[in-house]
């Protein structure tokens, strides 16, 4: 499984005049910018695609605290996991030796299509803001999911096909994550059941379309359909759910497969963080091809898969000890996990029926707002970025408010072009704030942010922010308490 690479930039070779080479050419002047040196987008050539994720779980000081089997309070092993997970993610999940990990060949084949994606210097953004600071982005939008999730998708569904698995199950917030596994799904000849999050299901009635034009079979969950869908509704028939609910639906329908199927997480995973460390493998070689080093790195978070793949790198020299960027996670002022939740071990899911993680928790049975970030609403943060910020690798956590996400989202939408998806708009909101402390500071700072989906299915939360009406949520202390609550108390686990 492990590779021999020793880097973890990957290729930087600029020799020859083939796809690989960058343009010189100068921005064109017209409209009030200066002529500028660096390219507007930085494209690699696809035989500079990594050929190995890098797993930061490797070079971890502390590493983060293991999984525990939910019934013995064990950490878990591979044949705990081996009913819900595929073995090789299951294996990938605990692997806390391997820095790099073989990228499969027919999943380098797939990324062929869409990858690697462009890196891309914001200057229309930079002038409307008057900043000395160099903008650049990551842009994963660009493929029919519309986000970073068909990284992971595709992994995913070739390691079940090669198991010979018949099908998978997983959940979706606000739909990216399920568009991006019907693809996935599709392309290896797999069945795919999805729970998604109800009040995302109401919100985004495109987003089902897509995954059923892919061959997906949609729930809105919570459901009817399994015993832990049927309990919660009985207990709030009205429940527009949350991710931990469907969480729990997606396991079940697995796990009572015969073995058939597998269950499949976009976010939060040690797994899923090893597949989307290709998008800061990319990002690095490309900035390192403009002599661009950021001051720091910006990304969206509500599991940690887009901030996670983001930084990868980076982080990787400073767990060496080296100089390192200032690192950023953005997450909704709804659901604070990092910035106002407990660094605890809790369920992954709502229902208690997935093994528990040490991470930033605000209770499994926390209840978020119906805001539209609906990718950020997972009550939880990724282990491994918990274990960062808890040792303070990972620098700050900003929680933001729908209404300054959205008003940065329109901004970035009429300088630079691209409509971003609410969930990237919050790492847009913290890099517009970063700009404008450059400029006030009168320092020429170098940024660096993740914009991981495009917003063209979230035009009714566009709408909302347009027309006044959208609303901001922040829970209170009390709201907080009773997520909380839920909590398991283990007495001598730290």
């Amino acid at each position: 499984m492990s590779s021999s690479s020793s880097s973890v930039t990957g290729s930087t070779d600029t020799g020859g005049t083939g796809g690989g080479a960058v343009s010189t050419s100068a921005i064109p002047t017209g409209g009030g910018l200066s002529a500028k040196t660096d390219p507007y987008k930085v494209y690699l050539a696809e035989d500079e695609i990594p050929t190995a994720f890098y797993n930061v779980r490797a070079d971890m000081q502390t590493g983060h605290a293991p999984i525990l089997h939910p019934g013995t309070l064990q950490p878990v092993t591979v044949a705990d996991i081996e009913p819900v997970f595929c073995t090789k993610l299951a294996e990938q999940e605990l692997n806390d030796r391997d820095r790099f990990i073989d990228i499969p060949g027919s999943v380098l084949d797939f990324y062929r299509m869409y990858r690697p994606s462009p890196l891309v210097r914001a200057y229309y953004l930079e002038q409307a803001l008057d900043t000395p600071a160099r903008i650049y982005y990551k842009y994963e939008g660009g493929n029919t999911s519309g986000s970073h999730k068909l990284n992971s998708a595709i992994a995913q569904a070739f390691y079940a096909k090669e198991q010979g698995l018949s099908g998978l199950t997983t959940e979706t917030g606000a739909g990216q994550w399920g568009t991006a596994m019907s693809m996935a799904c599709v392309y290896f000849g797999l069945d795919l059941d999805v729970y998604m999050v109800k009040v995302s299901f109401q919100q985004k009635p495109y987003r089902k379309t897509i995954m059923k034009t892919y061959g997906a079979n949609i729930f809105a969950s919570p459901s009817d359909t399994t015993e832990v869908g049927r309990r919660m509704l009985a207990t709030d028939p009205d429940s527009l759910g949350s991710l931990g609910t469907a969480i729990s639906e997606a396991v079940e329908v697995a796990v009572g497969s015969g073995g058939k199927r597998r269950y499949v997480l976009g976010s939060v995973l040690n797994q899923v963080l090893i597949h989307q460390s290709i998008i800061g493998l990319e990002a690095k070689a490309a900035m390192d091809r403009l002599e661009a080093y950021p001051d720091v790195v910006i990304g969206s978070a509500g599991g940690g898969s887009n901030l996670g793949g983001l930084m990868a790198p980076y982080m990787a020299e400073r767990l060496a000890g080296k100089a390192a960027p200032r690192f950023i996670a953005v997450e909704p002022a709804s659901c604070p996990s990092l910035t106002r939740g407990r660094f605890a071990y809790d369920f992954c899911d709502a229902g208690e029926v997935t093994p528990l993680a040490k991470m930033y928790t605000l209770g499994h049975a926390f209840m978020p707002a119906a805001n539209h970030a609906g990718g950020l609403r997972y009550h939880g943060m990724s282990p491994i970025l918990s274990q960062l910020y808890h040792d303070g690798y990972l620098d700050e956590a900003r929680a933001v408010e729908q209404t300054a996400v959205f008003e940065a989202a329109v901004q970035f939408a009429r300088t630079e072009g691209t409509l971003p998806a609410p969930e990237s708009a919050h790492a847009i909101r913290v890099a517009i704030d970063e700009a404008i402390a450059a400029r006030e500071a009168g320092e020429a700072r170098t940024i660096l942010f993740g914009l991981t989906g495009n917003g063209s299915l979230d035009l009714g939360a566009y709408e909302q922010y347009l027309d006044g009406t959208m609303t901001d949520y922040i829970p209170t202390d009390a709201d907080l308490e009773r997520g909380f609550a839920s909590i398991p108390c283990l007495p001598g686990i730290q």
